[in-house]
Formats: structure tokens, C-alpha cells, sequence
């Protein structure tokens, strides 16, 4: 087996799908590409068995045939050589591989195609349409607040729900949460399924810049993307989601609208002078001004910030890790936030204010209990 292909294009596919390898000392052949030629074509395949990705384009090729690859040895090699064309010669008795480029020649060891594992299919699978936009979105949106606790596979994923009126993606580790829904997006029936953060992971870099249309489809086992010349298929996450609707405060009388950048900057600093174990930091609100404060007594470190803000609703006192605010309003894109709340030990809503109306998005944090200092 021959093929002859342009080294940049061939890094690039390679580059597109390589997340999806695994690093298994179980399975050796999973640390491989899979290189199938067909009628010119050379589709290139990485799976860890949960997560496969698979790409396409076009070779000179005169055979067809299949050929398991060593990826590392094969990217280390194609991010070395200058943009020129390089040819593969495949002996399909020992599967040695010769690589051969301007005036270098460079030999490997392959494997059998035939021990690559199976690219799943989704076969009785149900399907949506989503821009690529939206979805990127979504996941922007959404992926920083999954847990990483093993111990509540549920919450490792992100949480999709599909229906004619809208689609809402949440995700949630217990300590924040991120609901966000799209009423410009829609599915013709209704269901719900969990998406692993490693494929959303893969899909983020993948998806491209262009507003092209993403098929999605789905079974009680499985999720399929397709764009372009990419496919991604995963296992769903075989869970229970926890009910995150009864979690979300309905009633919030206090409430504050402050510019994000502001807030983003004068928390980033204040943060450096909390406890490095808590990161807690204590919002003071009275009228029209929020004071911003940390503290940390093993090192008799603070700092003080004040702020101008509109507030409705009674004085208050109330203490928010400030890691996780941080990383909220730096996901949102919106000038201004509010920050809804009602007690300082009930969760704190906040919600872009302006932006996209067919964009809903509610971010929650959990409050810290507040130390004694003044």
C-alpha cells in the first residue's frame, strides 16, 4: 500500500482529531491512528474507546488498505519536516512503514488495521441541527463548572436537555452552577442525555470559526457529531441527573447591578489577600455602594475595595468564594451583571444583563460561611 499526501494537510487532520487518543498501557493499539485508504481517500481514526474521532481527505493513491500508526513517533516526525509532499509505503505482510520526504527516509513499526478497534455507529438515533456558534457557546459556557468527582459520575458531564421550545445545557459540581438555554435552537422531540467533558473538550477546539451546521444525533447509548470533514462519537454518561431546578432560588429580593468588568477586576485583586485554602471573599452591600473585602489571618494579609453599584432590597452581608465568581463573570461576555440574592446562606444568582434575547443564561453560586473579622 502507497499513498502520497502534503505534509501540512496531513498534520493538520492529524492535530484535528489526536485528543481523542489514549494513553492505555492496556491496549497498546490505542496510542495508533487508524489509516484507511479507500478510492483515494484516506480517513484517519483515533478512539480511548469512549471517544472516537475520525477525519477525511483526499490522497494519491493507487491501493486501498489499512494501516494501524504510531501517533506520537508519526506527529513528532510531520511537525518537523517543511510543507512538501511525503510518501507512505506500507509492506501489508510485516506492516513496516516507510515514510519518505525530499531527501530523508524515515522507518516504523505499524499494526494490523484489522486489531483497530470498531468505530461505533449510532444506529436508531433521533438528530438535531445546532450552528456551530451556538454549540461552541454552549460549551464556553458551561464546561468550567463540571465536576471533576469521580465518585458522582453524573456531574462529570454536561447535562443536555432537548425539547420543541428550547435546548438547555447545565453542568454543576455542587459549589456553582451554569444553566444555559437557547430559544432559537429546538429538537422535534423531547429528551435528555449526559455529554462526558472529554468529547465537549474535543468539540470546543474542533468546532470551526465558519457558522457551519453541526448534525447531532443521539441514542439511549451514544452521541454523534458531524461537521465538515469530522465525526465525533461518544458514550453518554449512564447516570441520573440531579434535579438542579430545585437547587435554583425562586425568590431573590436583593438585588445588584454592577458593571462585570469592575467587579472582575476589583475581585481578581482582592483575591490575592484571602485565605489561599477558602478564597473567601465578604460583599458588603449598603445603598448604592459595594464593599469588597478579604482576609488572611495566618498572614495578617487584606484588602478593601469599593464599589458603585444599583442595588434594591435590604443591607446585606454575604461571602463567595472568589475563584469561582471569578471564573463566571470571566465566561460572560455581557457589560453589565446582576447579582440576585436573598440571604447571605442561600445561593446567589448571577445573570448577564442585555446580550443575545435568544440566549438565557443563569450562573448560581453557593455563599461561604463568614468569619468573625470586622
Amino acid at each position: 500500500m502507497r499513498f502520497i499526501v502534503s505534509t501540512t494537510t496531513l498534520l493538520k487532520q492529524l492535530q484535528s482529531v489526536s485528543g481523542a487518543l489514549s494513553n492505555s498501557t492496556v491496549l497498546p493499539i490505542l496510542e495508533n491512528f487508524l489509516f484507511e485508504i479507500k478510492d483515494g481517500n484516506l480517513t484517519i481514526s483515533a478512539t480511548d474507546l469512549q471517544t472516537s474521532m475520525t477525519t477525511s481527505l483526499p490522497v494519491e493513491a493507487k491501493e486501498n488498505g489499512r494501516i494501524a500508526i504510531p501517533s506520537r513517533i508519526l506527529l513528532d516526525t510531520l511537525k518537523s519536516l517543511p510543507e512538501q509532499p511525503v510518501s507512505f509505503s506500507v509492506d501489508e505482510k510485516t506492516f513496516a512503514i516507510e515514510i519518505s520526504a525530499g531527501d530523508g527516509k524515515y522507518k516504523l513499526s505499524g499494526e494490523n488495521g484489522e486489531d483497530f478497534p470498531k468505530i461505533p455507529v449510532v444506529e436508531n438515533a433521533s438528530s438535531v441541527n445546532l450552528p456551530a456558534s451556538v454549540l461552541g457557546e454552549a460549551i464556553n459556557k458551561t464546561i468550567f463548572a463540571v465536576s471533576n468527582d469521580e465518585l458522582r459520575p453524573a456531574m462529570t458531564g454536561v447535562y443536555c436537555q432537548l425539547s420543541s421550545q428550547h435546548l438547555t445545557f447545565v453542568a454543576t459540581d455542587a459549589h456553582k452552577l451554569v444553566r444555559y438555554r437557547r430559544k432559537d435552537a429546538k429538537a422535534d422531540s423531547t429528551t435528555a442525555f449526559i455529554l462526558p467533558k472529554k468529547a465537549l473538550t474535543l468539540l470546543k477546539s474542533a468546532l470551526p470559526d465558519s457558522d457551519v451546521n453541526v448534525s447531532v444525533e443521539y441514542n439511549s447509548t451514544s452521541a454523534f457529531f458531524k461537521f465538515g470533514n469530522i465525526n465525533l462519537v461518544c458514550r453518554l454518561i449512564d447516570e441520573r441527573y440531579p434535579d438542579y431546578e430545585a437547587v435554583i432560588p425562586k425568590e431573590n429580593p436583593n438585588k445588584l447591578a454592577i458593571d462585570r468588568l469592575s467587579l472582575l477586576g476589583t475581585l481578581s485583586r482582592v483575591a490575592i489577600y484571602a485565605n489561599k485554602t477558602t478564597h473567601q471573599v465578604r460583599l458588603k452591600i449598603s445603598g448604592s455602594e459595594l464593599n469588597i473585602s478579604s482576609e488572611d489571618i495566618d498572614f495578617a494579609n487584606e484588602a478593601h475595595e469599593r464599589l458603585t453599584c444599583q442595588y434594591e432590597g435590604t443591607d446585606l452581608e454575604i461571602g463567595f468564594n472568589a475563584r469561582f465568581l471569578i471564573e463566571m463573570l470571566k465566561n460572560l461576555s455581557c457589560e453589565e451583571v446582576s447579582l440576585e440574592m436573598s440571604t447571605p446562606n442561600r445561593a446567589g444568582l448571577l445573570l448577564p444583563q442585555g446580550g443575545d434575547e435568544n440566549e438565557d443564561v443563569l450562573m448560581l453560586v453557593m455563599p461561604v460561611m463568614l468569619n468573625s473579622y470586622a
